[in-house]
């Protein structure tokens, strides 16, 4: 993949992430937050493997996707 594309998906990423610690509603935090941790994994990927990147950002999607399945509903 061409590298501006992979450093343009890694920014994504981090204002995914940042714009989840903004929100106040966790379902919409979890989703935009998943968001991020995804372009995080792909932006692993496509940058190495970057394995310290990759690994926390996938377990994170999963308990992201846990929580938004089979969460309390409130």
């Amino acid at each position: 993949m061409n590298p501006e594309i992979t450093t343009y998906i890694g920014y994504s990423a981090s204002v995914f992430i940042v714009l989840s610690f903004i929100l106040k509603d966790v379902r919409k935090i979890r989703i935009v937050n998943m968001i991020g941790c995804m372009c995080f994994v792909i932006y692993g990927f496509f940058s190495g493997p970057l394995w310290p990147v990759i690994i926390p950002n996938g377990l994170i999607c999963f308990i992201q996707i846990y929580h938004l399945l089979f969460g309390k509903k409130d």
